[in-house]
């Protein structure tokens, strides 16, 4: 645990709010609006001093989507992008089959395509009606430590050599009745707190880009099979796709012409290199934390347990912690206890519920990993069996029900 003790705001004590929420990312902004909705007093710590406009995490599955309704934005989200109600399955230029998403969620039978930098902006309009200034940009924990009744935090400016009106070193300290960890895979409030991770590295690295839309696939998902690895492609708002593909246990160059080129030698799809926008490689790993819970402090979304990314759940996922954690927070703040969270029962519940949720969404990313990597070509027309028999049989809604995250 660390712990700053110089004054850090000369002439008063910590500025004091009832939950304090650090990170800015979908999960932190989704809890405080959540959470302002009812009337609580939260305050959002944002280490970045200006708003992402990469496109990162774009699956919103139909729990997201009735997530965002809580706070009036499904609909602004389905104006803003794509609705993909189809997934193909396709190895070698033919069709193996398609699922759709009508069994599984009749009321939202879609996954909603759209750049995280959007929901982002949706989030952070709503909790600015809800609660102006609840989003303090630019701040970075320094230190967190218990009191009697909750938790301080202070707070020290990120590093912004481009923004030239911050003192050096200025700080800050918040009081909280209660405090979230909403701040990502590497989180300071769970090394502040003390939370140790189980952690697992995968032999899988992934090359993606988003290029403009010249398959003619409309709005479906498309899962290329193929030997030397899957490519998975999705639709995105303004006629652009996003590519994945699959590129073995090292990793490749963020390279928009690598990923043309992989792409064109296993699925024969020429992409427009000129056009791509964004290109990012990355490995995998599982890292969730052993509990969620430390003296007044709560970790949610990726700060809790970091998932593959391959499925798309981590945004989601992180949204449903929010959706179970908002009404306990929300009826201890009403009754007033103190001490550690870890004590009151309604909060063990629902820290052994979310683990469990995160391991079976980790499990089913391994079973979406271990899918796509590359085979030999007799274990390759093996697997396209199985795929085209699972598509033409009522198993179909089992997976559609798996792919969007029901149950979870």
């Amino acid at each position: 645990m660390v712990e700053v003790a110089q004054p850090v705001r000369p002439g008063g004590g910590p500025r004091a709010c009832d939950v304090l929420v650090v990170g800015g990312g979908p999960t932190g902004l989704f809890l405080a609006a959540l959470l302002a909705q009812q009337g609580v007093d939260v305050v959002v710590l944002e280490r970045r001093p200006e708003a992402s406009t990469h496109s990162r995490a774009i699956g919103l599955h139909p729990p997201a989507l009735a997530a965002l309704h809580t706070l009036g934005l499904e609909e602004p989200a389905l104006a803003e992008g794509v609705a993909i109600r189809r997934g193909v399955a396709r190895s070698r230029g033919r069709d193996l089959g398609d699922l759709t998403f009508e069994g599984a969620w009749p009321d939202r039978p879609q996954v909603l395509a759209l750049p995280q930098h959007r929901t982002e902006a949706l989030l952070v309009g709503r909790l600015a009606e809800l609660r102006p200034g609840a989003l303090q940009r630019g701040w970075e924990v320094a230190g967190i430590h218990d009191d009697a009744k909750g938790v301080v935090v202070d707070a020290v400016r990120a590093p912004a050599p481009e923004v030239g009106d911050r003192t050096p070193g200025e700080s800050t300290r918040w009081s909280a009745r209660v405090l979230f960890g909403a701040d990502g895979p590497s989180s300071l409030v769970r090394e502040h707190v003390g939370i140790r991770t189980r952690r697992r590295a995968y032999p899988h690295t992934y090359l993606m880009g988003d290029f403009a839309d010249t398959t003619g696939d409309g709005a479906a998902a498309v899962l290329h099979v193929e030997p030397g690895g899957i490519v998975e492609s999705f639709p995105l708002p303004g006629r652009v796709r996003r590519w994945v593909a699959h590129t073995g246990a090292a990793l490749a160059p963020s390279s928009p012409e690598l990923l043309t080129e992989i792409v064109q030698r296993r699925t024969g799809q020429v992409l427009d290199v000129p056009s791509c926008t964004m290109t990012s490689a990355f490995s995998v790993r599982r890292s969730i934390a052993e509990r969620m819970l430390g003296g007044r402090s709560v970790l949610v979304g990726d700060a809790a347990h970091e998932i593959s990314p391959i499925g798309g759940q981590g945004m989601t996922l992180g949204w449903l912690d929010a959706l179970a954690v908002a009404p306990v927070v929300e009826q201890l703040l009403a009754d007033g206890p103190t001490g550690p969270l870890s004590a009151v029962a309604s909060f063990r519940e629902l820290e052994q519920a979310r683990l469990r949720a995160a391991l079976a969404a980790a499990r089913r990313a391994e079973l979406n990993m271990a899918a796509g990597r590359p085979l030999p070509a007799w274990a390759g027309v093996v697997r396209n069996g199985a795929i085209r028999a699972a598509l033409g049989t009522p198993l179909r809604d089992h997976l559609a029900r798996a792919f969007t995250m029901r149950g979870l």
